[in-house]
């Protein structure tokens, strides 16, 4: 049987992934932040998934206004990494499961969760730079990420966009699509996005620390009262753009404590300001072995 052994929460600025692909890790101003990830990198090699499914949201890539899913899962064996303006960022293709991601998405249909299934689709930074913080610089063709990836894609961009409740019981349908997989396999589910920004109006620039700082500690200790947290809220204290933060929701119900079991582990913390005009929240909790 799968199951879900950690779960994974980072904020994927696409200025981020440029810091990485142009050898700026070690200048001052991005320092801080990488250190910050260090401790995360080790742990994913000690404790490497066979699968990540991975929820962020696309920037207009894979879908334009034309056509906004709210949810889209990936089932394709293998992703392109999307060209966003500049060429695509030097890094690896991405490497599906298809047959996980095709179970994931029957089961959680049948769970009354309406999802778009996608067969071909690019990756923006949403997805590759949380894969960059997490496993560091590799070569964009002889190097590969470290396990195959299912992407989850959230609406986040285009009202209206699911609410945080509605995020949060996705996740526990999820975690039961991955408990029914006949197979042996380690999947960690993260979620991607946020915290608290804002990219445009007079507002630009807003960083809410205190609030962000609340957002990581309910998430870890009351998800299930966090999910409750209306849009206004979110747009009132974390800005325009901290609405991403909803994705982090599908990724904590999908823990095992949310089913009745033992809390999480906080294997690791970390929040740091500036990166870009972006707040960056970062959190690993682990499933305890019953």
């Amino acid at each position: 049987m799968a199951k879900i052994t950690a779960s994974v929460y980072t904020s994927h600025v696409p200025a981020i992934g440029a810091a990485m692909d142009l050898g700026k890790t070690h200048e001052p101003y991005w320092q801080p932040l990488f250190d910050g990830y260090a401790f995360s990198r080790k742990w994913l090699a000690a404790n490497r998934p066979d699968v990540v499914f991975l929820v962020y949201n696309d920037h207009a890539t894979a879908f334009s206004l034309e056509l906004i899913p709210t949810f889209a899962i990936g089932t394709a064996a293998e992703f392109a990494v999307a060209d966003e303006g500049w060429g695509p960022r030097p890094v690896p293709k991405v490497v599906g499961h298809p047959e996980l991601a095709s179970h994931i998405a029957q089961s959680v249909i049948q769970q009354d969760f309406d999802l778009t299934i996608v067969n071909k689709m690019d990756v923006d930074h949403g997805l590759t730079v949380p894969l960059s913080l997490m496993c560091g610089e590799q070569d964009p063709k002889q190097g590969a990420w470290p396990c195959p990836v299912i992407p989850f894609a959230v609406n986040v961009v285009q009202y209206p966009v699911p609410s945080g409740q509605r995020c949060f019981a996705l996740g526990q349908a999820i975690r039961k699509a991955v408990e029914s997989y006949d197979q042996d396999l380690n999947v960690q589910i993260w979620g991607t996005g946020g915290m608290s920004h804002q990219l445009q109006g007079p507002r630009a620039g807003l960083i809410n620390a205190e609030w962000d700082g609340r957002f990581l500690d309910r998430l870890i200790a009351e998800p299930a009262e966090l999910a409750k947290v209306p849009h206004i809220e979110y747009v009132r204290e974390a800005g325009s753009e901290g609405i991403e933060l909803v994705m982090w929701l599908i990724a904590r119900g999908a823990m095992a404590d949310v089913a009745g079991g033992p809390a999480p582990k906080v294997a690791h913390r970390f929040y740091h300001v500036p990166a870009s005009n972006t707040a960056v929240g970062h959190l690993i909790l682990e499933e305890k072995v019953a």
